[in-house]
């Protein structure tokens, strides 16, 4: 997967950062003679006049055509069907989802028809959810065409009003371009941003959310309405729940505290509530405490614990299918769960050293456990239940890329994005198997390695990135 910059924000930071780049590039050439030299307190200090908005010049455009021309319509190179059925079946083989007279490329799948269908297309699929009350609805979209449409043109309207086009000419080819790009499957957006671009007035594109929380109860709740809200758009959330105090500590007014693994019961619950989109998928969701939390023990096997409640509903006759009640009556199943660890526990586990826990109030020491004993609980219920995983913290931290901003904690619920708390990611994928240069006499589709042709359109792969 290729991390690109498609949520309004964040695409306008990319095409900004391209455009001044270029402009300073070319200011710099014209300005060379324009450095002055001072001196503050003995040292030699060189400044340079810069070019100021209103002096910029946009002389090279940001996006070129390669794939398209400015006479034909994208839509047009490729063959259609509109008489296409999607559907997806259940466990029983009945449909599920069911949308007849959709229109796709003839090259498309029918894998890829169900899915785009299903999951993409706005609107009330039935006569009588379109008549149900509530909120206005648009009518359901039925081809590609409109999906793609949607999204392309609300980011070509973007950029021409905030003016990152240096004319119509880029503005159309940029729509073009893209266009061509989605509907021949080179790339893909990440599903928020079906989801909700050209449907919701202020669209939620990022694909993932780190979050960060306090040890207070305000904090906590706050944890749940914006996991909510990420859910209700069509994203996921991580978060490292080791600063909430664990159940063995006081509370300011008396008593113990709950500690993070009581909190989760909550979060649990609003996500399995929450499908993600509204409609179209489950929530994506990670939690993470660190092995030095004094909870840990209680983390580890939580998931695991429950599992086994769902075994025993199964034998006493209950369903234990993936959407099964057995499911719905246990916790903590709407979340990946990972140990935090970091070299220091790991050489503990080789070295056979006790391992200490500390307070999350004071940092005292909490309670001594066996580091291989840790291990062993974390490997039998990632073996039972495929929880927790484990995620490598003192390794993570030396590949930051941006540490004096503050450590990584904690990740996206697939784990590929691991970053600031509080930060997002905006996710694409680009289909490599599209820019292989097939040749018929290789035998496999690919280009004979000495036949003086790359086998792979380095230039078309490039221009896709930068689109």
């Amino acid at each position: 997967m290729a991390r690109g910059l498609f949520c309004r924000g964040s695409y306008r930071r990319d095409l900004t950062a391209q455009r001044h780049i270029r402009e300073a590039a070319a200011a710099a050439e014209s300005s060379a003679g324009n450095a002055t030299t001072t001196r503050t307190g003995g040292e030699p200090v060189t400044t340079e006049t810069r070019p100021t908005a209103d002096t910029r010049t946009q002389t090279t455009p940001l996006i070129t055509r390669r794939f398209t021309r400015p006479d034909v319509d994208p839509y047009d190179e490729l063959q259609w069907e509109s008489d296409r059925t999607a559907v997806i079946a259940g466990a029983d083989g009945a449909p599920v989802f069911e949308q007849k007279d959709v229109e796709f490329p003839s090259d498309w799948s029918q894998n890829a028809t169900n899915v785009v269908a299903s999951k993409y297309f706005r609107g009330p699929l039935t006569e009588e959810a379109a008549a149900a009350p509530g909120d206005s609805a648009p009518i359901r979209e039925r081809s590609v065409k409109q999906l793609i449409d949607r999204v392309v043109n609300g980011l070509t309207d973007w950029g021409r009003a905030d003016g990152y086009f240096r004319d119509e000419e880029e503005a159309q080819t940029f729509q073009a371009e893209l266009k061509h790009i989605l509907v021949n499957q080179k790339a893909c957006f990440n599903s928020p941003v079906w989801f909700n671009l050209g449907i919701e007035e202020k669209p939620q594109c990022s694909a993932c959310f780190i979050l960060s929380i306090e040890d207070s109860m305000d904090s906590i709740l706050e944890w749940y309405r914006t996991e909510g809200k990420i859910f209700k758009g069509g994203s996921g959330s991580g978060i490292n729940l080791s600063s909430v105090r664990s159940s063995k500590e006081r509370l300011t007014a008396g008593g113990l505290a709950s500690g993070p693994v009581s909190f989760m019961r909550g979060a649990d619950a609003i996500a399995g509530t929450i499908k993600s989109g509204g409609k179209t998928r489950r929530a994506a969701k990670m939690v993470i405490l660190n092995v030095d939390h004094p909870d840990i023990d209680e983390f580890i096997k939580c998931k695991a614990g429950e599992e086994r409640k769902a075994y025993a509903l199964g034998d006493a006759g209950y369903d234990v299918s993936l959407d099964g009640d057995a499911w719905v009556s246990i916790q903590y199943q709407n979340a990946n769960n990972s140990v935090r660890v970091s070299d220091d526990f790991m050489r503990a586990v080789v070295e056979d050293p006790e391992w200490q826990t500390r307070y999350v109030t004071t940092g005292e020491p909490a309670q001594t456990y066996r580091a291989r004993d840790l291990m062993r609980k974390i490997a039998d219920a990632a073996w039972e239940c495929a929880d927790p995983g484990m995620q490598y913290d003192t390794k993570i931290n030396e590949w930051h890329t941006c540490p004096n901003s503050g450590p990584i904690t904690a990740s996206n619920p697939c784990s590929e994005y691991m970053h600031l708390d509080d930060s997002a990611c905006n996710l694409a994928s680009i289909n490599l198997l599209k820019f292989l240069d097939e040749d018929p006499s290789a035998g496999r589709g690919y280009r004979q390695a000495g036949s003086g042709q790359a086998p792979f359109d380095i230039e078309g792969y490039r221009h896709t990135c930068a689109v």
